[in-house]
């Protein structure tokens, strides 16, 4: 037989039958109390008539007074942990007791004599207020003593840049937890009517002209951003100075943190590179992208990839019919399904591991899907790798694009969208130029079927599988070397959910046969990235980390262009997305060199390079390169 769960918590009950002799001693003390002081402590000038009534009345207002504070649950509540609502039920019960205590003092008056003074109740009110209060928040004020004394000497110095509601709850959180290793040494903020005051104690010491030299006064190991609402280009700005104190930096995600109440120290996240890039994310019209996806059945191939798995998340969003997922890597295709199910469980998701190399496979998802519009996102995207297998980034871009195409175009689908990249500009990779085929490729099946084919164009996306970044954190976690393979080498940069908002949206513009241009704002240095990423980490560059150059790796290019200079630009309703004039080209011709490059990539040809410079003329390449 098992032995029943005893729910009776021995220490608790303790804990409230003190808490209920404190407060009877307190109602007693406020009762007297309030008479000595309203006659200022002298005990022979107290009427008997004011003392009897109260004496008479006090073991039933010691009962209601106690009622009322357990109604307010001033026995129940997290005492070490009380704030502004626990503060709040307490005056609320004290007023209230006091009413309650004034009426029923009336019933024990002594006839014909006068009632207590009206100052008898405030005095009473207030000496009940102060000694409830004592007991309640003693313990918080206590432990927090105690937690600041435990960590003053082994703490992490902390100062925290911001003092609005997201310090407050930070600070909060901080102060009060037996966990958190942090002590605050001040607080920054741009505000001249906050410098000097003090939020819970931490002083708002200036501006942000003050960051290096309090960083530097009080030994400051973090600096935690906690301006959730800042503009990009305000916080890059701030970030400017903390990277020069060799702090580590962490910030608050966003303000949506502060609308649901989750700010917290859990929240904090590490100040990502991204944030010095120096613009604010780039708008996009929602609207228009859910007018052509919305009740569409929607296929993505690569859908489990950085830029796949983004556009799935974006479209399952807008209300698709059904939304297809196309991928050969069955782990990453696993874990967006996964994701979608529990975000969008009323989602009609279709996951389907296929290469786009396989005819027979795309074919038959195509004639049994019937899907409405085509991501096609599947494709090799690293440069050095595709420079040593030239051949696969051939078979897999550049065929899997025209078959996935073709399929398409038999099949009705109403709208085909390729994701393209900057590489396919000039190329001087392999990876490049195979994009620049597939370009025209869905620009010349625009011109012989109903499908409306497109490309979208944009450079580097940062966190995405091959991204730069990713390998600095790396490095650095390794302790070094970071490393760049060019000191002047620069990247047009863009996060993962701006460019594939983009992509939906210039796919919400097309017409057919365009090449969409992503705006991605001033290019960066990498080196630049390197250094600031190293900053962030609360490194010292070339001290505590350094910096090697590597030389360019095979096909790479300093510089990357978003089009050729027989691309005209023209403009389209949202400022960051153009359009490139498609380019003539002899189809007969094109399509003669198109069998010879499969023929070649098939046979493993020892040297495909010539065949697709002859297919993309702007393509320039070493000829002493071997595969």
């Amino acid at each position: 037989m098992k032995q029943k769960k005893k729910f009776f918590n021995v220490k608790l009950f303790y804990r409230r039958t003190a808490l209920v002799i404190y407060d009877i001693i307190s109602i007693i003390a406020a009762s007297y109390l309030a008479l000595l002081i309203r006659y200022n402590f002298e005990m022979n000038e107290i009427p008997d008539y004011f003392i009897d009534p109260i004496s008479s009345f006090l073991p039933f207002g010691i009962v209601l007074t106690l009622l009322v504070l357990y109604f307010f649950r001033m026995y129940s509540s997290l005492w070490a942990y009380a704030g502004e609502s626990e503060l709040q039920n307490l005056v609320i019960s004290s007023v209230l007791s006091t009413a309650i205590y004034a009426v029923g003092l009336q019933f024990f008056r002594v006839e014909g004599k006068q009632a207590e003074p009206i100052s008898y109740y405030f005095m009473y009110l207030f000496i009940l207020i102060t000694l409830i209060f004592v007991s309640r928040f003693s313990y918080r004020f206590l432990r927090s003593l105690k937690h600041r004394s435990q960590n003053k000497n082994n703490a992490i110095s902390v100062m925290i840049i911001g003092a609005g509601e997201a310090a407050n709850a930070i600070v909060k959180e901080i102060v009060n937890s037996n966990f958190s290793t942090m002590v605050i040494r001040c607080i920054i903020d741009d505000d001249p009517g906050k410098a000097g005051k003090f939020i819970q104690g931490i002083k708002v010491v200036g501006g942000r002209d003050k960051i290096i030299e309090y960083a530097d006064l009080y030994e400051v190991d973090e600096i935690i951003m906690a301006m959730p609402s800042a503009s990009r280009q305000s916080i890059s700005q701030i970030l400017d100075i903390c990277k020069e104190t060799n702090c580590k930096l962490r910030s608050l995600p966003g303000m949506y943190q502060l609308v649901n109440g989750e700010v917290s120290v859990s929240k904090l996240r590490d100040v990502e590179v991204e944030d010095l890039l120096g613009r604010d994310p780039i708008e996009v019209d929602l609207d228009s992208i859910l007018d052509y996806v919305q009740g569409k059945t929607i296929l993505v191939t690569g859908g489990g990839g950085s830029i796949g798995s983004e556009i799935m998340r974006q479209v399952a969003g807008h209300n698709p019919k059904r939304l297809i997922l196309v991928d050969i890597y069955e782990n990453s295709a696993y874990d967006i399904q996964q994701e979608l199910k529990i975000k969008y469980p009323e989602l009609d998701l279709v996951v389907l591991i296929a290469s786009v190399r396989n005819t027979n496979r795309i074919n038959w998802i195509f004639k049994t899907y019937k899907p409405d519009i085509v991501y096609h996102a599947a494709a090799h995207k690293h440069v050095p790798l595709m420079e040593t297998s030239p051949n696969e980034a051939i078979k897999n871009n550049v065929f899997g694009t025209f078959k996935t195409a073709q399929a398409a175009a038999m099949n009705g689908v109403k709208r085909f969208v390729m994701i393209s990249t900057d590489k396919a500009v000039n190329p001087t990779n392999i990876m490049g130029a195979s994009k620049r085929i597939c370009e025209m490729i869905v620009q010349t099946f625009n011109r012989h079927y109903d499908t409306e084919f497109v490309a979208v164009r944009f450079g580097n996306v940062l966190g995405s599988n091959g991204s730069v970044i990713p390998l600095f954190k790396k490095q650095i976690m390794a302790g070094g070397p970071v490393t760049v393979t060019h000191p002047d080498i620069i990247r047009y940069f863009m996060t993962i959910p701006e460019a594939v908002s983009l992509v939906l949206q210039a796919g919400a513009y097309a017409k057919g046969g365009e090449i969409f241009v992503l705006d991605m704002g001033k290019p960066v240095k990498i080196l630049d990235l390197a250094k600031n990423l190293i900053k962030l980490s609360g490194y010292r560059v070339d001290e505590d980390i350094k910096i090697e150059f590597t030389g360019l790796r095979p096909g790479e290019k300093l510089y990357e262009e978003l089009l050729m200079d027989e691309e005209g630009l023209t403009e389209t309703k949202n400022k960051s997305i153009f359009i490139g004039k498609p380019i003539e080209l002899d189809e007969d011709e094109f399509f003669k060199l198109l069998k010879e490059l499969k023929d070649e990539s098939k046979n493993e040809s020892s040297d495909i390079r010539p065949l697709v410079h002859e297919i993309v003329p702007t393509y320039k390449y070493k000829s002493d390169e071997k595969n």
